[in-house]
């Protein structure tokens, strides 16, 4: 038997998961839960197969579930439930570990074999994810190179200034940041706007995300 946990704020979501889950003969929902913390004590308590995680919920959050889920040991695979054909949380998801995602309209039938598939090790999408994936990816990449390309005129120190604007920082906090002066940082936020074309540190801020500037890890001020 497959083991599954359902996972989903939406109780109405979660019977109707189960319904068709259990109508297969090699699948049980062992639970349900009803956000990230109910759903991490659930894993705990009762080490499903396979969970099925909705990602927007009040409270503890489904990226945030997946997160503590894949620190288990052993964790528990973690598909992503999602209403949306592909957003940032489901990129998020992907990346905190979980083994795919699939909208929660999936046609019965392709639920069932798709949970078969997760259990046994693999990668599963909706049927018409993976078109969806492959094409928002390929754009983020496109726009991550054209965001970076239009910083090669920056200094060291403006490209950090922009990271931080990335951050929504305000000057001050910036400074504090680099340990330079209002003033400073003011005066370096002018000259990068000019560079990079951009008409305010907002517009700034929105190409620094784009570009995915990280800054270096920092004690928060």
């Amino acid at each position: 038997m497959i083991r599954v946990l359902v996972v989903d704020d939406e109780r109405l979501v979660c019977a109707h998961l189960r319904t068709i889950l259990c109508a297969a003969p090699d699948i049980e929902v062992v639970a349900e839960a009803y956000d990230g913390a109910e759903a991490v004590e659930a894993v705990l308590l009762y080490r499903p197969d396979l969970v099925l995680m909705d990602l927007r919920m009040p409270g503890v959050d489904g990226l945030t579930a997946i997160e503590q889920i894949g620190r288990l040991d052993p964790p528990s695979t973690v598909v992503a439930l999602t209403t949306f054909d592909l957003d940032g949380y489901v990129l998020r998801a992907m990346r905190a570990g979980a083994a795919g995602y699939l909208l929660k309209d999936t046609a019965p039938d392709d639920l069932v074999a798709l949970v078969r598939v997760a259990a046994g090790g693999h990668l599963v999408f909706s049927p018409s994810a993976v078109r969806r994936l492959l094409t928002v990816s390929g754009d983020l990449v496109e726009a991550r190179v054209r965001a970076r390309a239009r910083l090669t005129d920056l200094t060291a120190r403006e490209l950090e200034v922009l990271t931080y604007l990335g951050l929504g920082m305000s000057n001050q906090q910036i400074g504090r940041r680099l340990y330079l002066s209002e003033a400073t940082v003011k005066g370096h936020i002018s000259r990068l706007l000019v560079k990079v074309d951009c008409a305010n540190r907002t517009q700034a801020g929105l190409l620094a995300r784009e570009a995915e500037l990280w800054p270096p890890k920092a004690p928060d001020l």
